[in-house]
């Protein structure tokens, strides 16, 4: 009887986890692996420190690794070694245009202008192997520069005008979305950073809020304090953590007041001040997951289909694993397909106690 087609793909990955091993440049055309904690697909021979195999999958062509939610190694640039392709031989003369004259091109349409192509066929063709669209690129490479030169500028005012964008207003509006944190905090690596934190009780648990000066970054439920403030020093290790002093006492007081009530199901709209830090794809994600209506649950492939990436469904599920922000990012809410509750970094009993409580305080309205 012939090997089952389980079988069959298990021998098959096992033979490309060989050749990444042995960092076999003969197979780089073949396939391409995809690191799940790390978001990036790379060629079989890439450079980089091997990944665990536990965060490895394998790819036919990079365009599946972008549908799953992966953007290409800048080390090992496995698009570079499909270039016979039209299609990307395509995409990867734009992005060298973009890269040439950022400043020179504002957004998608200007790019397709300058390229002479349709907006929409460029649109689709950046979104199916880069995972954004041509504006986001743009914005991307724009923003590496900034990065570049605030890193080597000899003050902010320097690196806004040696990164050619003419004026601090830009920056400093794209700045906590694209670097998660303001131009100075960056330019120090973060250090600067001020993180003030405290403890309360919940109906699922001890719970601690951490907060920056512009919200809550941090929601984590567990079983004693010093091992949730363990966990909030491994998220943010460059940062100034601080017990949250006396006259911040009476927000944390309001923001229990107003989670405590949330998770009683007396008060569904929970709207508080929230400072998201990850990657683009994950803030995408998590912005998605606030949409989720109070007593609603979706499937990892409808969320994934409603951020215009069916087939990052993998990728989605990272993303929701890696939510810093309990409850307020709603990731409880998203369930398997055969409408199993799947994982939940908080313990799979307080997934179902929130979803339950959801549930009945909806049917109560």
């Amino acid at each position: 009887m012939p090997p089952s087609k389980p079988v069959e793909i298990e021998m098959r990955d096992e033979s490309r986890w060989q050749a990444v091993q042995q960092r076999d440049a003969s197979m780089d055309r073949r396939f391409v692996y995809g690191v799940l904690s790390t978001g990036v697909y790379c060629r079989p021979s890439c450079a980089a420190r091997r990944p665990l195999r536990d965060n490895v999958r394998f790819f036919d062509e990079p365009a599946a690794a972008a549908a799953a939610g992966l953007r290409p190694c800048k080390r090992c640039r496995p698009l570079e070694h499909w270039q016979d392709d039209p299609e990307i031989a395509l995409l990867l003369r734009l992005c060298r245009l973009v890269e040439a004259e950022p400043d020179r091109l504002p957004d998608g349409a200007a790019l397709a202008r300058a390229a002479k192509r349709d907006a929409f066929q460029l649109n689709r063709l950046f979104k199916r192997y880069l995972t954004i669209t041509p504006g986001d690129y743009i914005e991307s490479v724009r923003m590496r520069r900034v990065r570049h030169a605030l890193r080597h500028s000899a003050s902010v005012t320097d690196a806004i005008y040696d990164a050619g964008l003419g004026s601090s207003r830009g920056l400093y509006e794209r700045a906590p979305a694209s670097l998660g944190m303001t131009p100075r905090e960056y330019r120090s690596g973060g250090e600067g950073v001020a993180i003030s934190h405290a403890t309360g009780n919940t109906p699922l648990g001890l719970t601690c809020i951490g907060a920056t000066d512009r919200g809550i970054c941090f929601l984590q439920f567990g079983e004693d304090r010093e091992a949730l403030l363990a966990l909030l020093a491994g998220e943010f290790p460059h940062a100034r953590l601080a017990p949250m002093d006396a006259a911040a006492q009476s927000a944390f007081d309001a923001w229990m007041h107003a989670l405590n009530e949330h998770l009683g199901g007396r008060a569904p709209d929970l709207d508080l001040p929230l400072d998201l830090r990850g990657t683009a794809f994950q803030v995408r994600v998590w912005n998605y997951l606030r949409s989720i209506p109070y007593g609603t649950v979706v499937s990892y492939a409808e969320a994934a289909a409603a951020i215009d990436a069916p087939r990052a469904t993998r990728a989605l599920a990272s993303a929701c694993a890696r939510n810093r922000i309990a409850v307020l990012v709603p990731c409880h809410r998203v369930l398997r397909g055969d409408g199993g509750l799947g994982g939940y970094r908080w313990g799979l009993p307080r997934k179902r106690a929130l979803i339950d409580v959801e549930r009945s305080a909806t049917r109560r309205r």
